[in-house]
């Protein structure tokens, strides 16, 4: 850092002296104030340069209508550090929550760790308080993160994907602190020392509360890489990160762009280091189960069209993609012939799609294994909602959607819970986040080809019960469909090769 550019400044300009330097928080970023001239000022120039130089790795913005500088709130740790640097004791810093908003943990229990539980806490503190700890479902991150909040002793918000997740964090928070934390979601708007928000709601009022909290703790942080969620990070001013989740992304661009609003990687535990100590043991069945000779000739004929359609498209234009599909179906009034064949081969794949999920075969040894867990809670994961409706119509077992209302969805699993249904069949909304029940059955009957929703849904029965029964995990898959090539991806993870049959 080079402090003569703005000792400079001052040299140049009489008017313009360090202590006028005014940073604050506004709208999610930061506004550095009185080192800002008019555009037609000569000296314009050569000041943004000066800035720059000293601020390297901040993104500083110019805005012509405050005349002053902008960042994104999450630089302020850094962009204080540095300016104090340059400046000593003249910065006029208004940018930071007040300290004395603070949570009471007056009545804080005693929390008992294990031993990875401690080695995860420690690994973020020495890792500056700021990045990523990895841990698979059922190895308690919530605890982990409750024990960081306890020991940072400051203003914290925590982000969650669900609804129902904000409400189970501040249950135990309460337990573990005796705070009552606030609720930011859900129709609520209680803002505490201690909050607690869907990333949705942190994301929309982050202009407005962003520098209130010192620490942000972000839950199945993977979520927080999409455009609009990471806003959630963005417009923060905390200086304490913490990322929770069970599997980082696949996606390199996703994974560094947690890594900026985070922080690095700081702990990662895989399942299998887990099993058997603090998860139970497990075992994954892998099932392939033969389309009968109607159910192959149907599905051959549609895959013949989708490859097809797509073909002629590439003719046309060679970076054509499969999810293109819907612009296509749009060109009625311009192209009704090229549109009419995309609709046909959207239905095709609808199709064949529709012979993957209910395959005669497959309905077969899911009633099997029915019989084989009979007395046992079973959870049965499908890949679409219509699937899901499927099974549950036919074998009369209750399905939870995204879509369910907030007390169907928590009737279902009390009951689920308490033995009075056998068996719960859900598409995605049980995959993270959810406390299920001692349940040691689940059958995947389709999904996505991500290793992330592979170990979501086998950490659903991984919780080491009171029993200390193995797990089981079935994987019945269409023989020579593409529900085998979706298989061998999501088995790509150490967690399912080592374990498969």
């Amino acid at each position: 850092m080079n402090r003569s550019a703005f000792a400079g400044a001052d040299s140049n300009h009489p008017n313009l002296k360090m202590a006028d330097l005014h940073v604050d928080f506004h709208e999610g970023t930061l506004r550095i104030r009185r080192l800002s001239r008019p555009k037609d000022d000569p000296a314009h120039g050569s000041l943004a340069e000066r800035l720059r130089e000293n601020l390297q790795g901040i993104p500083l913005v110019y805005d012509d209508r405050d005349r002053c500088y902008r960042c994104d709130a999450m630089w302020a740790s850094r962009l204080r550090e540095t300016l104090e640097h340059v400046a000593p004791g003249a910065i006029q810093w208004r940018a930071s929550a007040d300290q004395q908003w603070q949570p009471d943990y007056r009545d804080r229990r005693h929390i008992r760790l294990r031993g990875d539980q401690v080695q995860a806490v420690e690994d973020f503190e020495s890792g500056g308080r700021r990045g990523l700890l990895v841990m698979p479902t059922g190895t308690g991150k919530t605890v982990v993160a409750i024990e960081c909040l306890l020991r940072a002793r400051c203003s914290s918000l925590i982000v969650v994907p669900v609804r129902d997740l904000m409400y189970q964090w501040h249950a135990k928070i309460l337990e573990a602190t005796g705070v009552d934390a606030g609720l930011i979601g859900d129709g609520v708007h209680r803002v505490s020392p201690i909050s607690i928000a869907t990333y949705d709601s942190a994301a929309i009022h982050m202009p407005r509360i962003g520098n209130r909290y010192h620490m942000i703790v972000f839950d199945e942080v993977h979520h927080l890489a999409g455009a609009w969620r990471s806003d959630a990070a963005r417009m923060s001013t905390a200086t304490i990160r913490l990322g929770l989740t069970a599997t980082l992304p696949d996606d390199e661009t996703r994974l560094q762009t947690l890594h900026e609003l985070v922080g690095p990687t700081l702990h990662h535990q895989a399942i299998g280091d887990a099993s058997g100590d603090t998860l139970a043991e497990y075992r994954i069945h892998r099932i392939a189960v033969p389309l009968t000779a109607s159910e192959r000739h149907a599905y051959d004929s549609h895959s013949r069209t989708v490859r097809e359609f797509v073909a002629s498209q590439r003719e046309l234009d060679p970076k054509f993609r499969w999810e293109d599909i819907h612009k296509l179906t749009a060109l009625t009034r311009t192209e009704p012939e090229r549109a009419a064949a995309a609709g046909a081969a959207a239905a095709a794949f609808r199709a064949k799609q529709k012979i993957e999920d209910q395959a005669d075969a497959k309905m077969r040894t899911l009633e099997d294994l029915f019989r084989l867990h009979a007395g046992q809670p079973v959870i049965v994961f499908t890949g679409t909602n219509v699937m899901a409706r499927a099974i549950s119509m036919r074998f009369m077992v209750p399905c939870l959607l995204s879509h369910c209302a907030k007390k169907e969805r928590q009737e279902v699993l009390q009951r689920f819970a308490e033995g009075r249904y056998p068996v719960l069949v859900a598409n995605r909304v049980l995959d993270e986040g959810v406390d299920l029940p001692d349940v040691k059955t689940a059958i995947v009957l389709g999904g996505l080809s991500s290793q992330r929703q592979a170990i979501q849904r086998l950490g659903r029965v991984l919780r080491k019960g009171t029993r200390n029964e193995r797990a089981t995990l079935y994987e019945i898959v269409t023989d020579a469909t593409n529900e085998v090539k979706r298989s061998r991806n999501r088995r790509r993870n150490d967690a399912y090769q080592k374990r498969t049959r």
